[in-house]
């Protein structure tokens, strides 16, 4: 869909900058004992590195071919339709989705078949429009029947209150995160008021635009792929991701948390310490979904830490973090911290907003409190669907009823796991007796 598309492409040039990629695929000058490109690019015979990507949207206007980066990707690896998804997860999902599904699956079985071990996939979509809910939840399902076993991590934006770009967004949302429930392995949300806060609050920029918020999502996604793609003191795989974070299969919705996330300007008068940036992860202004953690318990903390970081520094900011009372794991998992060392520093774009900075960290933290991004949108759910607002749109797609029901009790039942795994295991044992 369009988010997607904008987000995959500030990622792209964040990745060619990463790796000294130009915008045509080739080198600035290619490093001899360096194949840590190889992840995510692949070599074409007139060696030119194109991404191992897919990028599909419904309407023809958003996968514009301009722009700087427009040679790096295939023509093939661009797939649009002749007509929008309106808004409508239906539309997405059943009418317009079943007509193009096939071609997209066609051209991700020729790039897996090119992959030397082909890992799992990464889907980045929004919850709120036509194509990132609908497209989305037929996609998943159908890479779950052919690549079972192969992990699916998605890249999620949630809707955001004020900067609202939909009257539906709840219902997409609800209905795509009933269907893809069991077939993702791991959503990493990412709230756009969320970011557009810290966008003001920590970048000093007054009205945040697309491109703000996006190169900082950017950087989060840089983060987490960092270890398929560099070398580290401790690397930390995707399936080691989910091992550590998803304590069962249904709460797989870690909390996104990056520092520092400081501007030029700020940047020369604080320290950055290892200790401080740790600390930074833990303040709920930081966090790329809106939520309170002081009023929810922790499952597990996956720390990422890249650039000049040495695991003595680590041990004692984790130490100095368990000492702390404020914060509450829930009592059937003692240890709680993954650790992730990268060498790689981060980098920024040319003339963004970020500063370049030595070390940053990034947290997946699974926590109870982001049922509260559920709690919100089953509200606003409710509150249409009780007058069955706007409900005849997905039906004339050929949508039946019964699934906003089914979809919305899923939530509910969603939003008591969350409530259920916060509960002390000892007071379950009184309450027996």
């Amino acid at each position: 869909g369009q988010l997607e598309v904008q987000i995959g492409s500030t990622s792209w040039e964040l990745f060619c900058l990463e790796h000294g990629i130009k915008p045509n695929g080739t080198f600035v000058d290619q490093p001899s004992n360096d194949s840590s490109f190889e992840t995510f690019f692949r070599e074409t015979s007139s060696r030119k590195y194109v991404p191992q990507a897919i990028v599909v949207d419904l309407k023809q206007t958003v996968i514009v071919q301009t722009g700087t980066y427009r040679q790096l990707f295939h023509p093939e690896q661009l797939i649009t339709g002749k007509e929008d998804a309106a808004n409508n997860y239906a539309r997405g999902c059943y009418s317009l989705g079943k007509d193009k599904i096939d071609t997209v699956l066609d051209r991700i079985r020729k790039l897996a078949h090119a992959c030397s071990g082909l890992q799992g996939f990464l889907i980045f979509h929004s919850f709120g429009g036509g194509t990132g809910s609908g497209f989305t939840s037929l996609l998943m399902e159908r890479l779950s029947m052919d690549y079972g076993k192969k992990s699916k991590l998605e890249f999620a934006i949630y809707p955001a209150p004020q900067v609202s770009t939909a009257v539906v967004e709840p219902y997409n949302s609800i209905l795509t995160t009933h269907t893809t429930l069991e077939h993702s392995d791991c959503a990493f949300m990412v709230d756009n008021e969320a970011i557009y806060d810290i966008c003001r609050r920590n970048l000093d920029i007054e009205r945040p635009t697309y491109t703000n918020l996006n190169r900082l999502i950017s950087q989060i996604v840089s983060s987490i792929t960092a270890s398929l793609r560099f070398d580290g003191a401790l690397n930390v795989d995707l399936t080691e991701f989910q091992t550590n974070l998803v304590p069962y299969p249904r709460i797989h919705f870690p909390l996104v948390t990056y520092a520092p996330i400081i501007s030029s300007d700020r940047a020369h008068h604080e320290q950055l310490s290892v200790a401080e940036i740790t600390n930074s992860c833990f303040e709920p202004n930081n966090q790329m979904v809106k939520c309170d953690p002081r009023h929810g318990k922790y499952m597990a903390c996956c720390m990422l830490y890249r650039g000049d970081v040495v695991p003595k520094d680590i041990n004692v900011a984790i130490a100095a973090l368990k000492s702390n009372r404020s914060l509450q794991f829930v009592d059937w998992c003692p240890t709680g911290f993954k650790v992730g060392i990268n060498c790689q520093p981060p980098t920024v774009t040319p003339g963004g907003d970020l500063a370049q900075i030595d070390r940053a960290v990034c947290m997946l933290s699974n926590t109870t409190a982001i049922a509260d991004a559920w709690a919100r949108l089953d509200y606003k759910f409710d509150l249409m669907y009780s007058k069955r607002a706007f409900v005849h749109w997905y039906l004339s797609e050929g949508m039946e009823e019964g699934e906003f029901a089914e979809a919305r009790e899923d939530m509910s039942v969603l939003e008591k796991d969350y409530e259920e795994v916060g509960t002390d295991s000892f007071e379950e044992e009184n309450e027996g007796d």
